[in-house]
């Protein structure tokens, strides 16, 4: 338990940052909905999502290296250097060829090349995110968590006001967003220039072919399962883009955004999840700690799914300041898809959580097939149920796919690296929380709905707290 306190205490730390990150990005969800047209805003949601495709690409597992290779390395800084220039190198070249083929990759993603000046621009966004990526990780791996949030939030502050400056007051339209994420990144790797330098001037640096080939053997399997693990997130934007339109994108991109919330709870958890698994591996309890890691998890997070499904719908339709709401009215058509985009994310979650049987056993290239199961299904319930449902149909594909790897994850794990999970909490978990669910689905009156919603919100973490530790209960009602 004071391994898990440990944990939670590091995940609230970096949740600061990731938090901060997730709800100033999501303050401007409305400010986008106001400014730019459902046109406008799927132009610039297609963008984005390429760029996270291609940042897997541009990163090619470095950061994943880095921390397996460092933790128990003697030469640390030896590390570090063949990572951070690894990726220096593999920017700066693709970022070449990227600004050269500007307009016919416009045109393959859908935007069109009247829209090239935005992947020249997103280059530059995709060369500065990667070399952040290196000294954010050695922080991690060194557990310097307010050095990260520090970093972090800095970042996010620049890249908002970017924003609002660049939009509202400039009227520099969508291109404006980008700029911002360059002086954001910017900031960022001027922050971290301290820790950049002190691992690339502490020795001449030497190249070690032996380590950069056990380095790039261990990272290339995340290039392809990164891949496809993005697939499952973005691939729906461009084949929106064919099978509905620009506009619905825009409409199907604002009401996605609200996931945020839920995967803020997943990336915060993330952030501090890996290392600490690591560094506990080799205890000769670790593997019951990580069962009642994953029992927490399972009760904390689908709290926050019941919740945000539960509770964003009528916030966002609600009047906050007179005639304006938390999305314009002309994106509340996608409001369905925001329940099914939360439970995705919940299975991404479990996903992140079964990640210790694949590092643990160094057999990573397994992530490569399982991703690819979950792209494989994204692709094809979107091509089923687009044409059908619309937006809808993207929305499931975002659930099912994370459901299949996350199911797949685990058979993979339990196969190599056996973690005696508490089956019995989490299906009774997982018991009250479909049920909690389908009591509200059968309700019809406004006032009693809302009224049902908070009543179960309520009372969930006692049920939870009921069902990992009775004792407490008991002990309180004695």
């Amino acid at each position: 338990m004071a391994s898990i306190k440990r944990l939670g205490k590091e995940t609230l730390i970096y949740g600061t940052s990731t938090v901060l990150a997730r709800l100033l990005n999501f303050c401007l969800v409305p400010f986008y909905t106001y400014y730019l047209l459902p046109g406008d805003y799927g132009v610039i949601a297609t963008t984005f999502a390429v760029i996270a495709l291609l940042n897997v690409v541009f990163l090619f597992g470095m950061d994943q290296s880095y921390l397996r290779f460092a933790s128990d390395a003697k030469d640390k800084t030896d590390v570090f250097q063949h990572c951070f220039y690894g990726v220096l190198a593999n920017g700066v070249v693709l970022s070449v060829l990227l600004s050269l083929f500007a307009k016919p990759f416009g045109n393959l993603i859908g935007i069109g090349a009247a829209h090239s000046s935005l992947i020249h621009l997103a280059a530059w966004v995709l060369l500065l995110d990667v070399l952040n990526m290196i000294p954010f990780t050695k922080l991690r791996l060194e557990r310097r968590p307010w050095y990260f949030a520090g970093v972090r939030t800095c970042s996010i502050v620049v890249n908002v006001l970017c924003n609002i400056l660049f939009i509202a007051y400039f009227k520099k339209g969508i291109a404006s967003i980008l700029w911002a994420n360059i002086f954001a990144s910017l900031t960022s790797l001027l922050l971290l220039s301290p820790v950049v330098w002190k691992e690339l001037l502490a020795k001449r640096p030497q190249f070690n072919n032996t380590l950069f080939k056990e380095m790039l053997r261990f990272a290339w399997p995340f290039v392809p399962s990164g891949l496809a693990s993005l697939f499952v997130s973005v691939i729906d934007k461009p084949i929106l883009v064919h099978l509905a339109g620009l506009d619905q994108v825009g409409i199907y991109q604002a009401n996605f955004k609200i996931g945020v919330f839920m995967m803020l709870i997943v990336s915060m958890f993330d952030q501090a999840w890996r290392p600490f698994f690591l560094a506990h591996a080799k205890e000769p309890d670790a593997k019951q700690t990580f069962a009642r890691v994953f029992t927490c998890f399972f009760a904390l997070g689908s709290w926050f799914l019941l919740g945000l499904s539960f509770l964003m719908p009528p916030i966002i339709q609600s009047n906050i300041f007179g005639n304006f709401h938390l999305i314009s009215p002309a994106y509340w058509s996608g409001m369905n898809v925001i329940p099914l985009v939360l439970t995705g994310y919940f299975c991404y979650g479990l996903y992140v959580n079964f990640m210790i049987g694949p590092v643990l056993t160094k057999k990573t290239k397994i992530l490569l097939w399982i991703t690819l199961l979950g792209a494989i299904v994204s692709i094809t319930t979107n091509l089923t149920l687009v044409p059908h449902l619309g937006i809808l149909g993207a929305g499931w594909a975002v659930a099912l796919s994370y459901a299949s790897m996350a199911v797949a994850l685990f058979l993979f794990t339990q196969k190599n690296y056996t973690v005696p999970y508490e089956y019995k909490k989490i299906a009774a978990m997982a018991l009250v929380c479909v049920g909690s669910a389908l009591c509200v689905k059968f309700l019809r009156t406004p006032t009693v709905v809302l009224s049902a919603k908070l009543i179960l919100l309520t009372l969930y973490p006692v049920w939870m707290i009921g069902i990992i530790q009775p004792q407490l209960l008991k002990k309180r009602s004695n």
